[in-house]
């Protein structure tokens, strides 16, 4: 049986660049159409083309992955899916940043131990970064709101309007009460968007 070679990729958003471990990937001889890319979080398998990937493996293949985080961030899950690919399935895994993570080597017991020790405490290091980062992230976001500080989009008022918008809108503002200006028109005079613009309005009818 002839053995086929595979890369999987994981990156965690739509926006991520996945060029860097496409190159090193690439490098190893893997081709483009064996190469599966996920671009979701890394918290658990049920990742479309992870799936298609393991259901492509077959015993005796080679799976590349850049590192173990890109693999997954659950170290519990990590260690099911490992050892459902390598003990199952019987298809070899070699994670590019870490060369003790190969199973086509270190076969004897002892290899395999240390192998599979150093694949728990970096899953282990990999599950705890991703904890730590979303605590901090959300201790971020409350120091913000403790401080008042307004999270997400800038609110529009009357506060946010240039000079020349406030100027347009002054001398324009009667002509639109007297209904010889439509609002679409006004809208566009102030380069303002429909929910903008009556939020502004009102604002301006509460402080003239």
């Amino acid at each position: 049986m002839s053995q086929k070679i595979f890369g999987y990729i994981r990156v965690s958003s739509k926006d991520q660049n996945e060029a860097r471990q496409l190159k090193e990937i690439q490098e190893m001889g893997v081709k483009d159409r064996d190469i599966f890319i996920d671009k979701e979080s890394g918290k658990d398998f049920y990742r479309s083309q992870y799936q298609k990937l393991k259901h492509c493996l077959r015993e005796g293949d080679l799976l590349y992955v850049k590192s173990i985080d890109r693999f997954g961030r659950n170290s519990r899950e990590i260690k099911k899916e490992w050892e459902e690919i390598t003990q199952v399935i019987r298809a070899d895994i070699k994670v590019l940043d870490m060369p003790l993570l190969d199973t086509t080597q270190h076969k004897d017991r002892l290899g395999t131990f240390v192998s599979d020790l150093v694949l728990q405490v970096l899953a282990f290091v990999s599950e705890r970064e991703r904890e730590n980062f979303l605590q901090r992230q959300a201790e971020g976001i409350a120091i913000a709101k403790a401080k008042g500080k307004h999270l997400g989009r800038p609110k529009s008022n009357l506060t946010t309007l240039n000079k020349e918008q406030l100027k347009t809108l002054k001398n324009n503002y009667p002509k639109w009460i007297k209904k010889e200006i439509k609002s679409v028109d006004f809208m566009k005079m102030l380069s303002l968007k429909k929910n903008t613009f009556y939020k502004i309005i009102k604002q301006y009818k509460l402080h003239k």
